[in-house]
């Protein structure tokens, strides 16, 4: 519990982490840690919390390989469905239907490497008339554009772009061999010179070690990442993953403390899989976690907006977009 307090305070002093000193958390006392990862949470961020919803925007055939996806081509799963770009009129549709509900951001995700430079002038109509029409806060996850690209989107309104790191450099190429770590850097730099916001985090359950997550938490904090998606494996049958173990509440809520401790002024957002946890993250929100997807995820189905909402509140949270 000391060793905890002492990072605590190098923390409120402007101090910053190091590996060696995250790592050894792994075997503090879980209830000590979460309640230590809160209070760091309350003083930088206060009661804060960012909830934002996805549109799958573009479904279907993808050419990579990562072997959690149910999207990806290499893999035969239920997931049959596959269609081109929405119209700017059904992205806008859910657009409206979330800033009504209160949601502050709102992200258009797109299957396959990237978008072509048809499908970027399309979405970028799309981007421009959400922000008109419902006045919500757009981020895009359109696969591994370059600067121009970015600069366009911007442009077009929005102001975050996602691009998952997914696990480490070094297990990274165990999950996708179509593509690489360099690849997923490059893209969150070229949108950072873009001038966006990054949103950039990982799949829990992977096969992958503690000292990986961390690492990818670090690397994502040298990046300037502000907003850190977990997401806990949901094995698709029909991929590689399929046979995975899920990752307990608990195993959660240690990873969630544990980057609160590494990265103490982000959004630390619970993503897909929130749903296979018992609580529906609540023990998280309790332990360091500030932000959350909410309603349907891509392939699977999620957690109500309204459902969310009402725990929130019972929480003592504030619905807010988190500062860039």
């Amino acid at each position: 519990m000391d060793r905890i307090r002492q990072l605590q305070e190098t923390i409120y002093q402007g101090g910053r982490l190091e590996k060696e000193e995250i790592m050894p958390l792994e075997y503090a006392p879980l209830e000590e840690l979460c309640r230590a990862a809160d209070e760091i949470r309350r003083h930088f961020c206060k009661d804060r919390f960012d909830l934002c919803t996805i549109i799958n925007g573009k479904c279907g055939k993808c050419s990579e390989d990562c072997k959690y996806c149910a999207q990806s081509a290499h893999y035969v799963t239920a997931c049959g469905e596959s269609y081109p770009l929405l119209s700017t009129e059904k992205i806008v549709e859910q657009a409206k239907r979330s800033a009504a509900q209160g949601v502050l951001r709102y992200s258009i995700v797109t299957s396959g490497r990237r978008l072509s430079e048809a499908e970027i002038g399309q979405v970028c109509e799309s981007i421009r008339a959400v922000r008109r029409e419902a006045g919500i806060e757009v981020c895009v996850s359109f696969g591994l554009l370059g600067e121009a690209d970015f600069v366009k989107i911007k442009e077009a309104g929005a102001s975050r772009v996602h691009c998952n790191l997914e696990t480490s450099r070094r297990y990274f190429p165990q999950v996708c061999t179509t593509h690489t770590y360099a690849d997923k850097i490059e893209t969150l730099r070229a949108a950072k010179r873009a001038g966006l916001d990054v949103c950039s985090g990982g799949i829990m359950g992977l096969g992958e070690t503690m000292e990986d997550r961390i690492d990818m938490a670090l690397t994502a904090r040298e990046l300037g990442v502000t907003s850190i998606p977990v997401n806990v494996l949901n094995p698709i049958p029909g991929t590689p993953y399929e046979n995975s173990q899920t990752l307990t509440n608990e195993e959660v809520r240690r990873i969630v403390a544990m980057f609160r401790f590494a990265l103490p002024d982000a959004a630390i957002r619970l993503a897909g899989g929130r749903g296979l946890l018992g609580d529906k993250g609540a023990k998280c929100f309790a332990g360091g976690a500030n932000a959350a997807i909410s309603g349907d995820m891509l392939t699977t189905a999620g957690i109500t907006v309204e459902t969310d909402m009402a725990l929130l509140e019972q929480m003592g949270y504030t619905v807010i977009k988190e500062s860039s």
